[in-house]
């Protein structure tokens, strides 16, 4: 390999935030990996999808979501990876990519996001204050299986992931449990975040472990509110899709250009809404620095009631009613006395909820009448910028404009079975010709990010064990040799991967279990760090495995036929 395909290839192993951005072939190969694990298709034997087939399109993405809340907790912390520092990402990089491109568009290497969403310093936010500037996070996404693997770890009952571990969830769950084709599956990242956008019924976005509908994105909740941020204030600076990708950083792209216009198009509907009363009072909700402007009024037993509109959505806390839909009577009834006026309160705007005003009509229009109704809005420019804004957010999305390059598709079909689809993809990612063209790399890159190691080149597997692996380094810092492979050996002899799939260095550590040979692997990363000049062999020779280190041997067993597979039965770090 080259060195750029090294990088490459090696970062399947490890998928960072930074190199799944570089490398924007490997967000849909870490989806395509959890589609081939065996982890989800067992979803669907659970009790709690008896019955699936029967629902509704939308329907099942709900019972999957449920499933999810149910099983997993969103983790992002600074302990759980480990930490590198952005000189050498830039020395891995700077040959292959634009660093000043990088740093305004990356989290990690300079970009602080639109100042609305940003109005907390960004290291601090987290967590890295405590470091200097040059400390960066790995924030590793993890595969399906190091996902589930948390709940081995302390204090951890459930499985965990980070944002984009979640969404290549949601992708291969939605494919193998909800059936939904993944034609119609979009996954999306920004600087900060990563989410799906899934063109069924009006759409639906998922958000790390929640979904979000259209009717959900404009409810004006604090949960809806935490959903908009990305789209609302952050570049999408790369979208993947069984069809290629298309990434801001790159002049090139290679998914299918009238799938991604189709998708623009379904996202922007999405994303526009007619505006009625419902609506309104939504936006105000989640606005609340304007409610301070308005007053509503009820009609009451023949007189009329007025109240500062702050004070009204105060009574939403603890009642099931709410001021904006048909439960907003029943909420008025909640209300004390002593909140409530006779005459209106000067010189704040009237909201009747009658008025023609608030017959359903496109957002332009409304905007028209509400200015016309409300004049004194005008010396409030900034409520008029937001309420566009929450009708009608207009995504600053990658540019049609690049070179399209033959890109192939990658079809698999929900009626496939995981062996049908698994042996599917091995055929494109080893065409005839020894030419892959861009889906068949997205699929060669799978089987790395699955750790189908039998089928893969182990170079890249060694690269990223022995450099990007910190945590097991840290964790065994003040241990000597024997006392590291001690400690190895009393955990349990146990992989988080099937077969003659691997774990890397820290994740054996932080799940403290692994087959002999990764923990042998483990062993070896912790000796490398210590010194180049110490030499080190490591030998597999049927069940065992053998690291021979400053002229001391240490035997593990494993039960994976890795021998058969390393071509080599003696490896020199």
């Amino acid at each position: 390999m080259d060195k750029k395909n090294l990088e490459k290839y090696s970062s399947a192993f490890t998928l960072s935030d930074m190199e799944i951005f570089i490398f924007p072939e490997l967000l849909y190969a870490l989806a395509l990996a959890n589609i081939m694990s065996p982890e989800i298709w067992k979803w669907r034997d659970d009790p709690w999808f008896t019955g699936i087939k029967k629902m509704g399109p939308l329907k099942k993405i709900h019972r999957v979501k449920q499933y999810i809340m149910d099983h997993y907790n969103f983790n992002l912390d600074l302990e759980t990876w480990g930490l590198t520092d952005k000189q050498t990402e830039i020395n891995r990089f700077s040959e292959f990519v634009d660093i000043n491109m990088l740093s305004r568009s990356n989290a990690l290497f300079g970009y602080e996001g639109d100042k609305y969403y940003f109005d907390i310093d960004i290291r601090r936010h987290f967590g890295l204050d405590k470091f200097n500037s040059d400390i960066i996070p790995y924030w590793k996404t993890e595969t399906v299986e190091a996902m589930n693997a948390f709940r081995y770890k302390a204090n951890h009952e459930a499985g965990a992931g980070e944002c984009v571990s979640l969404a290549c969830l949601y992708a291969a769950a939605l494919f193998i449990v909800a059936e939904v084709p993944l034609e119609k599956i979009f996954l999306m990242g920004t600087p900060l975040h990563s989410q799906n956008f899934i063109m069924v019924d009006e759409g639906v976005l998922t958000n790390n472990r929640r979904i979000v509908t259209k009717s959900m994105w404009y409810n004006g909740t604090e949960l809806s509110a935490l959903a908009r941020r990305a789209i609302e204030h952050e570049e999408v600076t790369y979208v993947a899709h069984s069809s290629g990708w298309i990434h801001t950083m790159y002049p090139e792209a290679t998914i299918d250009p009238q799938a991604y216009q189709v998708f623009r198009e379904k996202l922007g509907k999405y994303l526009e809404t007619q505006v009625d009363y419902e609506i309104f009072m939504n936006f105000l909700r989640d606005y609340s620095q304007y409610q301070k402007l308005f007053q509503i009024f009820f009609r009451c037993q023949g007189a009329d009631k007025y109240i500062r509109l702050e004070k009204a959505f105060g009574y939403e806390h603890g009642s099931k009613n709410r001021l904006s839909d048909k439960t907003s009577r029943k909420l008025f009834c909640e209300m004390d006395e002593e909140d409530l006026r006779c005459c209106p309160f000067d010189p704040r705007f009237l909201i009747d909820p009658d008025d023609a005003l608030f017959i359903s009509k496109p957002y332009s229009g409304f905007i028209d009448q509400l200015k016309k109704l409300y004049p004194d809005l005008e010396n409030h420019p900034e409520f008029i910028t937001d309420l566009k804004r929450f009708v009608h957010t207009v995504p600053r999305m990658p540019s049609s404009d690049k070179t399209y390059v033959n890109h192939g598709q990658i079809s698999i079909s929900t009626s496939q079975s995981r062996e049908e689809i698994i042996d599917y993809l091995s055929v494109i990612r080893s065409p005839v010709s020894g030419l892959l063209p861009p889906a068949s790399v997205i699929a060669d890159l799978a089987f790395y990010a699955g750790r189908f190691m039998d089928s893969c080149d182990w170079q890249p597997f060694f690269k990223a064990a022995y450099e990007r692996n910190p945590v097991s380094i840290g964790y065994f810092r003040d241990m000597d040799a024997q006392t590291v492979f001690d400690r190895l050996q009393s955990w349990p002899d146990e992989s988080i991967y099937d077969g003659n799939r691997l774990a890397l260095p820290d994740e054996v550590v932080n799940y403290q279990r692994g087959d002999g040979i990764e923990k042998a692997i483990t062993l070896i990363n912790v000796m490398k760090a210590r010194g180049k000049s110490i030499k080190t062999e490591f030998e597999i020779r049927g069940t065992e495995v053998r690291v021979t280190s400053a002229g001391k041997q240490f035997l593990f067993r494993t039960g994976k036929a890795c021998a058969t597979f390393l071509r080599s039965g003696l490896l020199l770090f």
